[in-house]
C-alpha cells in the first residue's frame, strides 16, 4: 500500500504518517525508487497509534505501548502503569480546567457588560497580584 492508501485506511494524515516514520514508530519498506510500501502490520500500527493519540497518550507513551503490544511476554501491569500515569495527568488537567472555569465564571458574573468602561475582567487580567500559575497549581479561588 502507498501512503495515500494507508492514510485513508488509518484515518491519519500523510504528514503524521511520515512523522511517525521519522521518529521510528513505523518502518515501511522502501522500493528502489524510494517510494514507501506499507504492509498490513504498518497499517495496524498506525491505527493503534491513532487510537492511542486520540486518547491523549504522548508519543513516548505510544512508543512504550507499541513495544508492549508487540511483546507477547509482556505483563499487563506494565500496560496498566502507562495508562494509570496518563489518567493521573488527565485528572490534573481536569482540576486545572475546573479552577480556570471557576475563576472566569466569577469574573464574567462580576462584569456588568454594559457601556461603562470599568470591567472586572480586564482589572483582574491586569492585576499584578496574580502571578502566572505554576503547572499543577490551582488558579483562582
Amino acid at each position: 500500500m502507498n501512503i495515500g492508501d494507508v492514510a485513508r485506511l488509518s484515518g491519519l494524515p500523510a504528514k503524521t504518517i511520515r512523522y511517525y516514520e521519522d521518529i521510528g514508530l513505523v518502518a515501511p519498506l522502501r522500493s528502489t525508487n524510494g517510494y514507501r510500501s506499507f504492509r498490513e502490520r504498518d497499517l495496524h500500527k498506525l491505527a493503534f497509534l491513532g487510537r492511542a493519540r486520540s486518547l491523549g497518550f504522548t508519543i513516548e507513551d505510544c512508543r512504550g505501548l507499541l513495544e508492549l503490544y508487540e511483546d507477547s511476554s509482556r505483563a499487563s501491569a506494565d500496560v496498566k502503569k502507562i495508562a494509570r500515569e496518563h489518567l493521573e495527568r488527565i485528572d490534573a488537567k481536569v482540576e486545572e480546567l475546573l479552577a480556570m472555569r471557576k475563576t472566569l465564571s466569577h469574573l464574567v458574573h462580576e462584569c456588568a457588560g454594559d457601556n461603562r468602561p470599568n470591567c472586572p475582567i480586564l482589572d483582574d487580567l491586569a492585576s499584578c497580584s496574580h502571578a502566572a500559575p505554576k503547572k499543577g497549581k490551582r488558579v483562582g479561588g
